[in-house]
């Protein structure tokens, strides 16, 4: 990648030292090269990553990754790559148009039957709830536009709470946003609403409905698309598995996964203008 040959120069030039001399051993592989493969495993459908880069990159991609390193030795040093990722991922950030769904997925890291013997996440992750299940591991939270691009993410612990992360999450965006029932707060809506977002979500049976524009009652009927995103990211881009061995390899699978998502040609989106009645839309410019 063309990004981090031009990232870690002025990233390492920016780094704390200790004020002794270090050595510092360059890499048989680039880091762009690391990057390339990590991402690459997210477009690829395999279900692994080692039979992905034991199979597919050691031999069918022998002659653009001449200078391979061990699996093992990869493992090892890809978490160097995490800030990188970070700020790739910032740069693929979605168009702003004003209309905006949010909503969370749960990122398990052992199955349940482990939790009491897991070691890898101890004192990281936490025990959760969702609408479907009880889990161990962290949140995934993102905002996309009306066309399935990615606005915003955040990681959280498993039992935080959804609407904590609205305010950060949605910094910035103005328009209309859309969430699922785990986001009804009358506060939380209000501070949104001062920074000009208008947040809406369907009511609860025992509560009683709120008047909602025409526009407003068609884009709420269309917020399964941000499930389909999070359906793409943990079916066809692996975004979850339970077999980490170090945290810090958990975040680049994340965010590798992600990248991946932002480079698809194709994702799901919806179409403002099927709404039967054209003039409804608002002008939130």
């Amino acid at each position: 990648m063309i990004f981090a040959k031009s990232f870690f120069p002025q990233f390492e030039k920016n780094l704390l030292t200790c004020g002794s001399k270090q050595r510092k051993r360059s890499l048989r592989m680039s880091a762009s090269e690391i990057m390339t493969i990590v991402v690459l495993f997210h477009l690829s459908h395999y279900r692994d990553f080692k039979n992905f880069y034991l199979g597919c990159v050691t031999h069918q991609l022998h002659t653009y990754f001449p200078r391979q390193l061990s699996y093992n030795r990869f493992i090892e040093i890809q978490s160097r790559i995490f800030p990188a990722l970070c700020m790739y991922l910032k740069t693929k950030t979605g168009e702003a148009t004003n209309h905006y769904y949010v909503d969370s997925t749960t990122l398990s890291v052992c199955r349940n039957q482990r939790i009491a013997r897991h070691k890898t996440f101890r004192g990281l992750a936490e025990r959760g709830k969702s609408s479907r299940e009880r889990f161990f591991g962290f949140k995934l939270h993102i905002v996309i536009n009306h066309k399935g691009e990615l606005m915003a993410v955040c990681f959280t612990t498993g039992k935080r709470d959804d609407r904590k992360v609205l305010e950060r999450l949605l910094t910035g965006l103005q328009g209309l946003a859309a969430g699922d029932k785990g986001y009804i707060g009358k506060a939380y809506a209000e501070i949104l609403a001062e920074n000009g977002l208008k947040f809406i979500t369907k009511p609860k049976k025992n509560m009683k409905s709120q008047p909602r524009s025409a526009f407003e009652k068609f884009f709420l009927s269309r917020r399964a698309i941000v499930e389909s995103v999070i359906g793409q990211l943990k079916e066809i881009c692996q975004i979850e598995h339970t077999r980490h061995r170090r945290p810090d390899n958990f975040f680049v699978n994340a965010l590798s996964a992600l990248i991946a998502y932002t480079l698809k040609p194709r994702k799901p989106a919806i179409n403002l203008n099927s709404c039967k009645n054209i003039s409804l839309i608002p002008n939130w410019g």
